[in-house]
């Protein structure tokens, strides 16, 4: 399995190494003067990081893609016997963007025959809860609160801010139209100013109003899921040695992300969805998959611009149960030839977390070239689901919490929820709310409260990308 952290910066990326320390209330990565760690900063994690400056990184997407292709071509220079096999790339969030133009332009370096290049036998894509369309996805908000609203039956804004969102999105002038300026004029400032209103005005209400967690709506925020221990294992001294890291691992990069925010990336179609397309027509695999809570890069928006592929056939295919090993049904596919898009019930943004036993199954059958609905079926070009038009399962409040979950709470994976005693369902706090009512109404009721990247799969192996979330790189 090969990690690899872009765009530079990442993770354990880096340009120029230099003593610093992570400011916790900024995010900010603070250089020191010499290697002295300052005593007010001894609990902020003094190490090595990588220079934080925009001009020693990417800035748009497609800019990234040429160093992604050096990184793969360095890494199977240095062992051939990588190079020979299938390659599988992996990828979530703003792999929505990454996962399309990266491999396409990996596509293109394999057919310029270039000397001494390695070719990169790409096999398939996979992209979980990308962001591939604004101008679709900014109005899935809308779709995934309001109208048709979740499959968990959950009223997250009165009929005001319903409205509000309503109007911020089409009136003239609104958001609709400023991503649509900025694709016809493609100009930065255009761009970054689209995406910025967008983000303030339509996706932020969601953070104002309803108070949940962008990436699994069923939490309230802070959500403590998946946890972060992570980070604070890979940096011990013991383990940057053990893996021959330069730098302290860092989950994301404001660096980055300000150079993106410079250009507009993130309000940019540029080449998601017809690169998706090309990949097809080249023989690769591409898997779409979302689970279902998620609201940032929901599974409304990434279900249409499934249709916006024009994969062959794939308007005739139909949704289907997937089966999986322990007999549980937790989600639906649509499928024709290599293409496919995947809903994952009980699911936030990261879904291999929340559902891990279809998460790895469903990897499993894309490398095997079967079909994703049982395991069972080679993939032709010809194969196709045979489903109902929609998927219109609705798992109903019952996970929806009600109350802040602890930061020392753990998540089941079975019942979609924390363990017990930190879950308090809707389910459960209505119950209350009546006992209370009933044995104590001369009480007051007590009020209730809520990028990593991309995975490249060798037959022998894997590798993945690591970004931070799609709002920051």
């Amino acid at each position: 399995m090969l990690y690899i952290d872009q765009p530079t910066q990442t993770g354990f990326s880096y340009d120029i190494p230099v003593p610093a320390y992570t400011d916790p209330y900024s995010s900010l990565i603070v250089p020191l003067e010499g290697n002295l760690c300052p005593d007010a900063a001894q609990s902020f994690g003094c190490g090595t990081y990588s220079y934080p400056n925009e001009s020693l990184t990417s800035s748009t997407t497609p800019q990234g893609a040429p160093n992604f292709w050096a990184t793969l071509q360095g890494f199977m220079g240095a062992f051939p016997q990588y190079s020979r096999e299938e390659f599988f790339f992996t990828t979530e969030s703003y792999g929505g963007h990454y996962g399309p133009i990266y491999n396409e332009y990996i596509e293109q370096q394999n057919s310029k025959y270039i000397p001494g290049a390695k070719k990169i036998s790409l096999a398939g894509v996979l992209i979980g809860n990308g962001w591939y369309d604004p101008l679709i996805q900014y109005q899935a908000y809308y779709n995934f609160t309001v109208n048709p609203g979740t499959t968990y039956d959950f009223q997250f804004f009165n009929e005001s801010i319903q409205e509000l969102m309503y109007s911020n999105l089409y009136a003239p002038g609104g958001c609709v139209d400023m991503i649509k300026d900025c694709y016809a004029r493609g100009i930065d400032e255009i761009c970054g100013a689209a995406d910025n209103f967008c983000y303030q005005e339509v996706e932020n209400i969601y953070d104002i109003y309803a108070g949940r967690d962008e990436y699994d709506s069923r939490e309230l925020m802070p959500d403590p899921f998946p946890p972060e221990f992570y980070v604070d294992y890979l940096n011990q001294e013991n383990i940057l040695q053990a893996i021959g890291a330069f730098i302290n691992y860092t989950e994301s990069s404001d660096t980055v992300g300000n150079a993106f925010v410079t250009t507009g990336d993130d309000g940019r179609i540029l080449t998601t969805v017809s690169d998706m397309k090309l990949l097809l027509d080249q023989g690769v695999s591409v898997t779409m998959y979302t689970g279902d809570a998620d609201y940032n890069c929901n599974w409304f928006g990434g279900q249409v611009v499934s249709h916006e592929v024009g994969a062959p056939n794939f308007e005739n295919a139909g949704y289907v149960n997937v089966t999986t090993s322990d007999g549980i049904v937790h989600g639906q596919v649509k499928q024709a030839g290599k293409f496919s898009f995947l809903r994952i019930y009980e699911s936030g943004h990261e879904v291999p977390f929340y559902q891990p036993v279809i998460a790895l199954e469903m990897l499993e059958r894309v490398i095997a070239g079967r079909d994703i609905a049982t395991g069972k079926v080679p993939v032709t070009s010809s194969y196709i689901t045979h489903g109902t038009a929609e998927s219109t399962y609705h798992e109903g409040n019952a996970t929806m919490q009600l109350e802040v979950v602890p930061t020392d709470a753990t998540y089941n994976t079975t019942t979609g929820e924390p363990n017990p005693p930190y879950k308090r369902s809707a389910k459960e706090h209505f119950k209350r709310e009546m006992i209370q009512g009933k044995h104590a109404r001369a009480r007051a009721r007590e009020k209730v409260r809520r990028s990593v990247g991309a995975m490249a799969k060798h037959r022998h192996g894997s590798s993945a990308l690591k970004h931070q979330h799609r709002r920051h790189h």
